[in-house]
């Protein structure tokens, strides 16, 4: 019966850490694997969507739904400026500029959250709705994981429909792909990528919004978390938008596992998986010279 709460446990947990992941590394995806573009200040976008969310729900006393909707809304609406000062201009920049840049960006963004929020990490007191526990006859839940698990599926669906099933996905992958021949075409590209980032921060946001308690908001956010954060955009392959939840989902499992199984060497785990997966790819790339 022990054996099996605790695999409950893990499981849980760690899908419903993965939704976070997959919320976060979607937005990632998008830019770094469908507009080619190096985004290292992508963390920055979910960290102010946490701290909007706890801001408007511990000062305005809003909901948890209706502040994670603003959340969203703010970030995204911010992105549309930043897109078009900083980041059209690195959409055909070597990669290296890209890191630079972004990275700097990622640097300011850091300062701003600490002038705006202090440099303490902000306690995430949920709401009362969702501070509750689940009896799943095994062991209770806390309904919050419930509705992060909820949420994650939705939006893996979202985005499955949006990036399969609508002209939107199909004109990214077009302009993507061979960017003359979109514009031939009477694509405005510019203006679809802009559409594309602006939906890369507000995933970002919403990831950050939604896993305020599972991954603590702090200034360094931005920093701490984009290991863990291109681990799944790394094992996923940059545009494989399909795969991505899932590998985001076990990355999650495994990284709860190690640190409830092993908890003095278990925050190592998964980077001993990464090692592994890469140096495993490495033997499936064919010789150069």
């Amino acid at each position: 019966m022990e054996v099996l709460s605790s695999l409950t446990f893990i499981i849980l947990y760690g899908v419903s850490y993965g939704m976070v992941l997959f919320a976060i590394s979607i937005g990632l995806v998008v830019t770094m694997g469908l507009m080619r573009v190096l985004n290292m200040a992508h963390g920055v976008f979910a960290a102010f969507g946490g701290y909007v969310t706890l801001t408007l729900i511990h000062q305005y006393s809003l909901s948890f739904g209706v502040a994670l909707v603003v959340a969203i809304v703010v970030v995204t609406l911010l992105s549309l400026p930043i897109e078009r000062l900083f980041f059209a201009r690195l959409y055909m920049a070597p990669e290296l500029d890209q890191v630079l840049l972004t990275v700097g960006l990622a640097f300011l963004g850091v300062a701003i959250l600490n002038l705006l929020f202090g440099s303490d990490p902000i306690p995430a007191a949920l709401p009362k709705m969702l501070a509750g526990d689940i009896d799943l006859g095994i062991r209770k839940f806390q309904v919050y994981r419930v509705v992060v698990i909820v949420l994650g599926a939705a939006l893996m669906c979202a985005l499955w429909l949006i990036f399969e099933r609508t002209s939107f996905g199909a004109q990214l992958r077009a302009a993507v792909d061979n960017r003359g021949m979109a514009e031939a075409v009477g694509i405005n590209v510019n203006r679809l990528f802009t559409v594309a980032f602006a939906l890369g921060c507000g995933l970002a946001a919403f990831g950050g919004a939604m896993g305020f308690v599972i991954l603590p908001l702090e200034p360094m956010y931005p920093f701490k978390y984009l290991t863990i954060i291109l681990i799944v955009v790394a094992l996923t392959g940059f545009g494989n938008i399909k795969s991505s939840a899932w590998i985001a989902i076990l990355v999650g499992i495994i990284d709860t596992a190690g640190r409830f199984l092993v908890p003095s060497v278990g925050a190592f785990l998964i980077y001993f998986v990464l090692i592994g997966m890469m140096m495993w790819r490495t033997h499936d790339l064919p010789a150069t010279r």
